[in-house]
């Protein structure tokens, strides 16, 4: 009989290959299937961030989104369509892992941080043999990219992200010591009106691309040209107890 494959769901990092962890390299280095996130017309980055990495031979699986910011998040379609989406990539893989072969999937940053494998992970863990390689989150890449801590003592973390609505935003932001927001997309007007009505608007800085060759790191109050909302993150330094 054939022995199942393994599904590797392998975290990447925040965007610099020399961040990857050993295992994670070696994994691609070896691999035959490879299966990465993509919006559609797009080489994906986490494509990207792998390009020197994997061998000549290997076989590559774009799984594209049927939607991104076509449809808004509130609408049954959304999950509807995303539902379905994850459903036909992981029946795909689970036929690869059937056949005996392992598979490679990228993740940007760490699998299991707000990305995209884990409802892959939900769907194949009860079906295939499945492996998870942590890796440095991108908002970690961020808030080194400022050469400030986040947090001090005893200071409360408090990651958000810009898709929730402003008064909780407000709210969340108000009442945490240091914070990273994420996901910023179209709602960058919104999460900036949260911190000044906050009083967090000073302290913030945005770092769009971080890790990254065209990493740029300023305070927001100083930001004038245009934001690429993808790749940014917003932190808020935290000024806890210290010695």
């Amino acid at each position: 009989m054939t022995q199942t494959g393994t599904i590797h769901g392998v975290g990447l990092g925040p965007g610099d290959p020399d961040l990857m962890s050993v295992r994670a390299h070696r994994l691609l280095s070896r691999a035959k299937h490879v299966a990465f996130f993509r919006k559609a017309g797009r080489k994906g980055q986490a494509r990207q961030i792998v390009e020197d990495l994997l061998p000549d031979n290997v076989i590559e699986f774009p799984m594209e989104y049927p939607v991104t910011t076509e449809i808004p998040l509130s609408d049954p379609r959304y999950n509807q369509a995303l539902s379905t989406f994850y459903e036909e990539v992981t029946q795909h893989l689970i036929a690869l892992a059937q056949s005996g072969d392992d598979v490679v999937v990228l993740c940007e940053g760490d699998p299991f941080f707000y990305g995209s494998f884990m409802h892959l992970y939900a769907r194949l863990r009860d079906v295939v043999p499945v492996q998870v390689v942590p890796a440095i989150t991108g908002m970690s890449g961020a808030w080194t990219a400022t050469e400030a801590p986040i947090t001090w003592g005893d200071d409360v973390l408090t990651v958000l992200m810009a898709t929730l609505d402003e008064a909780k935003l407000t709210h969340h932001i108000s009442e945490t010591d240091a914070l990273v927001v994420m996901k910023i997309g179209s709602n960058f007007e919104k999460v900036v009106r949260a911190l000044k009505t906050a009083g967090r608007f000073d302290d913030a800085w945005i770092v769009q691309y971080a890790t990254m060759p065209n990493q740029n790191v300023i305070k927001l109050s100083e930001m004038v040209e245009d934001v690429t909302p993808y790749f940014s993150i917003i932190v808020v330094h935290g000024q806890g107890r210290r010695p």
